[in-house]
């Protein structure tokens, strides 16, 4: 059996530690603190697994594409925080589940259109939720939409 991610995040502080790498560090020690604070949420009762590890860096993957976003539009001031981003991106991307490229997505929305009583721009929500339900994390949910939205006009 394959070691758990909270495994992995023990050993990667650990390394990063042992050499001193700070950015890695500081990064594995947010992961962490997130799910920590899952974990001592009001109301949760369920158990830290693989699942809430990945739904914690997905997230936190989220929250730092939109901070990277804003840090580009300030120009020159906000590069030295893009790059840190760029880090942090790069190492969740690596932390999660392999993203469908464009091509497969496409043919998956075209197969969801295909299936729907009518060809309305309307439905391009449950076009979306097909492709969720059957892909989850590995689709990109604008992307599915964009797609979607062109199959349907």
């Amino acid at each position: 059996m394959s070691e758990t991610l909270e495994a992995q995040l023990r050993s990667q502080l650990t390394a990063a530690m042992k050499a001193k790498d700070q950015q890695t560090a500081n990064l594995v020690r947010m992961i962490n603190t997130k799910i920590m604070e899952r974990r001592t949420a009001k109301g949760f009762s369920g158990v830290v697994d693989d699942n809430l590890i990945l739904d914690v860096i997905q997230a936190y993957k989220k929250t730092m594409e939109k901070a990277r976003l804003e840090y580009l539009n300030v120009g020159e001031k906000g590069k030295a925080q893009v790059e840190e981003l760029d880090f942090e991106l790069a190492w969740c991307a690596k932390m999660l589940p392999q993203q469908m490229d464009e091509a497969a997505l496409r043919t998956a929305v075209a197969a969801a259109v295909a299936a729907l009583p009518a060809k309305d721009p309307k439905m391009a929500g449950r076009v979306i939720g097909t492709i969720k339900k059957q892909f989850g994390d590995r689709a990109d949910a604008a992307l599915v939409k964009k797609l979607a939205e062109e199959a349907l006009s």
